[in-house]
């Protein structure tokens, strides 16, 4: 049988490089890079931003992940590699952390990607996001202060670290590269729809071209 096209997905904190390596990734790859929040959910994602509600939140972007899942599927059927930044790992991980109470079960249907958790040191996360010139949002600002907390609730997810600290861009890409093939003989990783992700509350705990 053919080999099936690659499906693979950046997860991690606010400042490990998601953003600035999944168009490298998927470029490298001749990968189509799909965004998880579709573009026709960009001006409610504002609005829904702007609102206090952890569920009402989790729920929208659940739902953007689950259009995106159906053009990924597409994609894949085709025989069209596809890397995102980020896919459901992060929203269940995250409102996890923000303290919601919905209990979730994912379909076993979705497509499964091989998860890359980005992870590097917190002094140069700090500097990373320092650069930035975006404003903080309250999530934004919710998320710095629970981070312990999501990093937490990224472990009950099969996904293989890569660290970027002091790693250049194109590093990181060819760091992902060598991940990749040291796992090629592990098979497959459990799929995230297997168990039922109930999410309860957990308290907070309180050179070269940049990553970003």
């Amino acid at each position: 049988m053919p080999d099936l096209p690659l499906f693979e997905s950046l997860e991690g904190l606010r400042g490990t490089g998601k953003s600035t390596v999944a168009p490298l990734l998927a470029a490298a790859r001749g990968a189509v890079h799909v965004p998880t929040v579709p573009l026709c959910y960009q001006s409610l994602r504002r609005r829904v931003d702007m609102q206090g509600s952890v569920e009402a939140r989790m729920c929208f972007y659940l739902s953007a992940l689950f259009t995106a899942a159906d053009e990924i599927q597409n994609y894949l059927a085709d025989g069209v590699p596809v890397v995102v930044e980020s896919y459901f790992a992060r929203c269940l991980a995250t409102h996890r952390a923000f303290g919601t109470r919905l209990g979730v079960t994912l379909p076993r249907c979705l497509p499964q990607p091989i998860t890359y958790q980005l992870v590097c040191s917190e002094g140069e996360r700090q500097r990373r996001l320092a650069q930035r010139s975006k404003s903080l949002s309250r999530w934004d600002e919710l998320g710095e202060k629970v981070a312990d907390a999501i990093t937490d609730a990224y472990a009950q997810f099969p996904m293989q670290q890569v660290d970027t600290t002091g790693l250049r861009p194109d590093q990181v890409v060819q760091t992902i590269f060598a991940t990749a093939n040291e796992g090629a003989s592990c098979g497959d990783p459990e799929p995230m729809g297997t168990h039922p992700h109930v999410l309860p509350s957990i308290p907070c705990r309180v050179e070269g071209s940049r990553l970003r």
